[in-house]
């Protein structure tokens, strides 16, 4: 030992000096624990009331790391100590081990940085002017997660003395071997790509697909499974390879919603059917809730069993599931007015039978007798 402070420490405890810079070194690591822990949390505070959002988070993901890396270093310098006085063969892997704990903890870092900076892009997103899809900002963040622990297996493999160039070669005749036993989950990985890159839904979109029997909103996208929740809150689970084969409706992104209802009046009522029709027009073109731009009709469209029957066309400008039946509501109920109103009624299932010839085989009968 050269240092002048070891060695005094050496000539004041004589053979049992390295267990006091072992204790020394020790105590040094959970002092710099300390200050550090203090000194973030004093920063993160005071970067908090910032209005940039990456300083916090910066700080934020630096809080465990850090102190994991001061552990890391200050055992692993015990360590040396204990194996230069004790030559134990065990502790000639303390340098490697050391390596690849500070390579692991420098990726921690930039995982708990990428998670810190996608919650802080989506928290802001509500006040931009043009706010950016959670769903895409999701992806890169798996993204970027997913390169740093490649990365980060790759140099610590590197460390450890395993050639690179003779891993990846082993992985291009493995992976053959792999996709065959794996093609479901990397189906289901390609597919979720698909959805992060075609984007035929979204995270609170509600979809549908006749083809499997799924209805429900997104709840999560995953690389293997998206979560669906039905509207009786039961979640489904669906890999998502499947939605490579299936037909998904997204009623979530409807421009308009569509009224087309048939009403029938009484046949008694065929005086006052063009009028009524009409009116029920007029009706439309005035409503403020319908969207006169698009394709708007009132027709007479048959002569049912017990009805005349004439149906409307229309669409309203929300797409909002509950407001739409609202108005929808008060459509059907003005329509009723108008039929009302021209004296009419609406019409309802009935049966007609007709007695004249009975009634005239018994007058002839009558005259016979």
């Amino acid at each position: 030992m050269d240092n002048p402070f070891f060695q005094t420490i050496a000539d004041w405890t004589g053979n049992n000096a390295w267990i006091v810079q072992v204790f020394i070194v020790v105590f040094l690591a959970l002092l710099l624990n300390l200050v550090l822990r203090v000194l973030i949390n004093r920063l993160h505070r005071k970067l908090q009331a910032t209005e940039t959002p990456w300083d916090d988070a910066i700080v934020d993901a630096l809080r465990r790391p850090l102190k994991l890396l001061v552990w890391i270093v200050g055992i692993a310098f015990a360590a040396d100590i204990v194996r230069v006085e004790t030559e134990a063969a065990i502790f000639n892997a303390v340098a490697p081990i050391r390596d690849v704990g500070v390579i692991a903890t420098f990726a921690w870092f930039l995982l708990r940085l990428t998670r810190n900076a996608q919650q802080n892009i989506l928290a802001r997103n509500q006040q931009r002017e043009e706010p950016i899809d959670p769903t895409t900002v999701e992806a890169l963040g798996k993204l970027v997660s997913a390169s740093i622990m490649i990365t980060t297996a790759l140099v610590a493999m590197q460390t450890l003395g395993f050639s690179i160039s003779g891993v990846l070669a082993f992985g291009g005749i493995g992976g053959i071997a792999i996709g065959f036993a794996a093609k479901d989950l990397l189906a289901n990985f390609f597919g979720g790509l698909m959805i992060y890159l075609d984007r035929p839904f979204s995270v609170g979109d509600w979809v549908r697909s006749d083809d499997r029997e799924i209805e429900g909103t997104v709840e999560h996208i995953g690389w293997r499974l998206t979560r669906i929740r039905t509207f009786d809150k039961r979640p489904i689970y669906v890999p998502n390879g499947i939605f490579s084969s299936i037909t998904v409706v997204n009623p979530s992104r409807m421009t308009r919603r569509r009224i087309y209802e048939t009403i029938g009046i009484r046949y008694d009522d065929v005086d006052t059917l063009p009028a009524i029709i009409n009116d029920v027009k007029q009706m439309l073109l005035g409503h403020a809730e319908i969207d006169d731009s698009q394709t708007l009709m009132v027709n007479f469209n048959s002569f049912g069993p017990s009805s005349l029957d004439f149906f409307i066309y229309t669409f309203t400008h929300t797409t909002e599931w509950i407001k739409f039946h609202q108005i929808k509501q008060d459509v059907l109920f003005k329509i009723s007015g108008i039929i009302q109103g021209h004296g009419a009624e609406i019409a309802y299932p009935t049966s007609t039978l007709h007695i004249q010839e009975l009634e005239q085989q018994s007058a002839n009968a009558a005259d016979s007798d």
